[in-house]
């Protein structure tokens, strides 16, 4: 087989392969051979029909699918052992032309093969990154402990009720009289919290109410815009919501009171295990540790994205061969068309100079990803979600088992092979830059994310 690659400018190259009956003979050979022992032919044994009925039905195909796969395969080893950095996929060019694989060969394939700019991106101890320090102080801890004493709380009976409190009571429709309807809307037992009511004047009526008192308020005028909450509260079709305006009187027959959970030996117990916390003084320096190391990941995050910007800056921008680009963007989106690609073309280049300049930082640092790599960060991953939950001491044989339902699905797979490429190279580089390490608290750095 014959192949060149033209590549005038460096970006637009056109792959050349002349392929000859010896490529592929042997391959198609042995495909007809195999169809032979298996062909089942009236009036032939199994194995025994002639070899020119067989190239006769199946020649052509086997031919076809011999010549499909060898072009394939060289295109990617020329691509490879000639250090061609691809973009996308080849694509057939518009300079083909129509091969007959009915006539003799040699046949011609020319693709077009959009090849990555060349540029160097190199970061040494004479470029410096800002790293910020989320601080963590008092007033997170305590924000902290508040989360794990309300997680643990619990609901208690009261006499009167104050607000956030929960009310449990029987609502009945009213006439126009203000006297119970006959037929009209009954709820036995019906949940209500009046701080969620919408409207002040409606929400009042609650104030200093005490078990066994009759309150009568208005559900349409109390949620004006949410039949979903009127129909849930009243349990009828949220399309019955829509016409209900009466009046309602709503008898309380229970007050149950929010009670956060007391900071004692019973909530460290909860949140970290029995006997490993045995003071308040230890129960808030085991949250800061916990937070210091799920703050350093927040930082972790922001250092890389500021590395992203600096070293973007640093490449400057770079020349694309765009219309083949658009081509390969195109033809992975069919369905969507050139509206979309036309839309998300730019966004795209950025997303791939990122890409580029990331494959060269982490050949420079020389970090791999391996399957354990890969399983730590679901790990990690698991444990900050059950933190989301305040289950800080999940046991690791819970964590392993959760990462490893994450690994079963392909569509995890890919994200935590990029998470793991982020892990390694963010730590490689913060030995490699000079950090301008900055304190900051999480209040100013979330704002600064939200920039």
């Amino acid at each position: 087989m014959k192949i060149s690659f033209e590549n005038p400018d460096k970006l637009n190259g056109l792959l050349t392969l002349t392929v000859e009956e010896a490529d592929y003979k042997e391959t198609v050979d042995k495909t007809l051979k195999d169809y032979r022992k298996k062909a089942n032919v009236p009036g032939f044994r199994p194995g025994m029909v002639p070899m020119g009925l067989i190239k006769k039905q199946f020649g052509t195909s086997a031919k076809m699918d011999a010549i499909n796969k060898l072009v394939g395969e060289q295109i990617y080893k020329y691509l490879q052992e000639n250090k061609v950095q691809m973009l996308g996929e080849p694509l057939p060019s518009d300079s083909q032309e129509a091969q007959d694989l009915e006539k003799e060969p040699p046949y011609t394939f020319k693709f077009d093969v959009a090849v990555a700019p060349e540029f160097k991106i190199e970061l040494t101890n004479k470029d410096k990154i800002d790293y910020y320090k989320i601080t963590v102080d008092d007033k997170l801890i305590d924000q902290q402990v508040d989360m794990f004493a309300s997680r643990a709380g619990s609901y208690e009976n009261a006499k009167s009720y104050q607000d956030r409190d929960m009310l449990k009571g029987d609502l009945r429709e009213l006439d126009e009289q203000g006297n119970t309807k006959e037929g009209g809307i009954t709820v036995e037992g019906a949940v209500m919290m009046p701080d969620n009511i919408k409207v002040e004047d409606q929400k009042k009526r609650f104030d200093g109410a005490k078990l066994g008192d009759i309150i009568t308020f208005n559900p349409k005028q109390a949620y004006p815009k949410s039949n979903v909450e009127i129909a849930s509260l009243l349990n009828i079709k949220k399309e019955e919501a829509e016409n209900v305006t009466a009046d309602f009187s709503y008898q309380i027959t229970e007050i149950r009171r929010f009670k956060k959970a007391e900071v004692n030996q019973e909530l460290f117990d909860s949140v970290y295990g029995k006997d490993a916390v045995k003071s308040e003084k230890e129960f808030r320096e085991m949250i800061a540790g916990g937070l210091k190391g799920q703050l350093e990941v927040d930082s972790d995050y922001k250092f890389i994205q500021d590395v992203r910007k600096y070293a973007e800056k640093k490449v400057g921008k770079l020349t694309y061969p765009d219309a083949l680009l658009k081509r390969v963007m195109l033809r992975n989106n069919k369905e969507r068309g050139e509206e979309f690609v036309e839309k998300n073309y730019e966004q795209s280049l950025k997303e791939l100079t990122w890409h580029l300049i990331k494959e060269q930082l982490v050949s420079a640092t020389g970090i791999k990803v391996n399957d354990d790599d890969i399983r730590e960060t679901a790990k990690e991953a698991a444990r900050a979600q059950f933190a989301q939950y305040g289950m800080n001491n999940v046991p690791d044989e819970y964590i392993s088992n959760y990462a490893d339902e994450m690994l079963k699905k392909r569509e995890n797979t890919d994200g935590l092979v990029d998470r793991s490429i982020d892990r390694k190279l963010t730590g490689a580089l913060k030995q490699v830059v000079k950090l301008n390490e900055k304190e900051i608290s999480l209040d100013d750095f979330n704002k600064l994310m939200s920039e």
